[in-house]
């Protein structure tokens, strides 16, 4: 999809797209077609009229019987021809008035027989096949048989004339039905291409909705854990202050100091989040450094111990990844000191392979029963994020046994797309 094309835009501008297509060649080219009846008219009066046989007088009479058709094709047949879907009794109508206007002057006059030009491509539009068949059948038969009945003929002026009219016929025939079919298959390739515009504005209107979808998502996972976490952590210390505010205001001040400090990081993290861009953490340093800042968060408000073990060569990974291990981090670090139990121990471990990143975070805390229904989000959105990159997260633990959390994340399977996770 074109980079200046906006998803959520997609179905609108498709729809102008179908709305400016060009209209119905029939319809857009009538003018034209008035042309060609224009010039064989004209074309066919001229012969008439400078015809050698018959005499003036019959010639002026074929003359005015063929003007007739003039009117009969502006005033009822132009309207049947320009109607999308004529109806058949209106076509029929028309066809048979034209007909028998034709008939009569070319019965008089054989130069009049050149109208069929005009008059055949009309019963192959306004017909149905049969009809059309029928109706050219006598444009090209009938006047030359009426021609050769009214007045003795020589055989051989009969004959060249019959033949003639059997020429025309048969040519008529062929490419009358080899124009409709070629019609017919426009109209079906014309209706599969609104189909064809129709399914690719759905799949359009479908992907704009997925991306909302995906981008609601995001930032969900991405207030769970930065903000929500923040301001738990803000909600434990205030609990704390309250505690110690009576009997213990150094410590007290300290963690007031520490809900400043807090309520910064929220406020970075919330600015990252509107901005688009990463974890504040991550912003300028490594992510060995990130997951330090972390621990030491940790330590500062809960007391327990946080160790960082790194193994491996250290090096910049794809930002995705970086975002993933350390959201990861962030979100095992939150279940330690929300589900653990006050005074246990966490140790997070970063372990850099050739290809893949390790992320290890175990607790000495309660545990529980992995097999057992959680409500929680975070596990979820741990799980959702790793999946993104192509990662996969173990978690085992047991009651009384602790909890571990390992990330497996592949450095080489990253892709672009995934890297957008920030």
């Amino acid at each position: 999809m074109p980079d200046d094309l906006p998803v959520e835009d997609t179905p609108r501008r498709l729809t102008e797209r179908v709305a400016l297509r060009a209209p119905d060649v029939h319809n857009h080219t009538f003018r034209r077609w008035d042309a060609y009846y224009g010039v064989v008219f004209a074309a066919t009066l001229v012969f008439v009229l400078f015809a050698s046989d018959p005499g003036p007088a019959l010639r002026a009479l074929a003359v005015v019987l063929f003007t007739a058709t003039i009117p009969w094709y502006v005033f009822v047949g132009r309207p049947v021809l320009r109607a999308e879907g004529a109806d058949q009794r209106r076509s029929v109508r028309y066809i048979a008035g034209a007909v028998l206007l034709f008939l009569i002057p070319s019965a008089l006059v054989g130069e009049t027989r050149i109208a069929a030009f005009s008059l055949v491509p009309q019963c192959f539009i306004l017909l149905r096949m049969r009809w059309a068949l029928t109706a050219i059948a006598v444009v090209n038969i009938a006047p030359v048989a009426v021609w050769g009945l009214w007045a003795p003929r020589e055989p051989p002026e009969l004959f060249f004339e019959s033949l003639s009219a059997v020429v025309t016929l048969t040519f008529s025939v062929v490419m009358g039905s080899w124009i409709i079919r070629i019609i017919d298959q426009s109209r079906e390739r014309a209706a599969l291409i609104a189909e064809l515009e129709a399914s690719r504005e759905e799949v359009a209107r479908l992907s704009a909705a997925h991306s909302a979808l995906a981008e609601r998502e995001r930032l969900s996972r991405e207030i769970h854990d930065t903000l929500a976490q923040g301001f738990t952590s803000l909600l434990m210390l205030v609990q704390a202050v309250e505690s110690e505010v009576e009997h213990d205001v150094p410590l007290a001040r300290r963690h007031l100091d520490l809900m400043a400090r807090t309520a910064r990081e929220n406020l970075a993290e919330a600015r990252a989040l509107v901005a688009g861009a990463g974890p504040a953490d991550l912003d300028g340093g490594s992510l060995p450094d990130a997951v330090r800042r972390l621990a030491a968060r940790h330590r500062e408000q809960t007391g327990a111990p946080a160790v960082v073990e790194v193994s491996g060569a250290v090096r910049p990974l794809p930002a995705g990844v970086e975002v993933v291990a350390l959201r990861s981090c962030q979100e095992a670090l939150t279940n330690a000191r929300r589900h653990a139990g006050p005074g246990a121990a966490v140790t997070i471990g970063l372990g850099y392979g050739e290809g893949a990143l390790r992320v290890l975070v175990r607790d000495t805390g309660r545990g529980f029963d992995p097999l057992a229904r959680h409500d929680g989000y975070g596990l979820a959105g741990l799980r959702t994020r790793a999946g993104e990159v192509g990662g996969a997260v173990r978690v085992g633990s047991g009651p009384g046994e602790g909890t571990t959390v390992t990330v497996e994340l592949p450095v080489q399977a990253a892709t672009e797309g995934a890297r957008s996770a920030r």
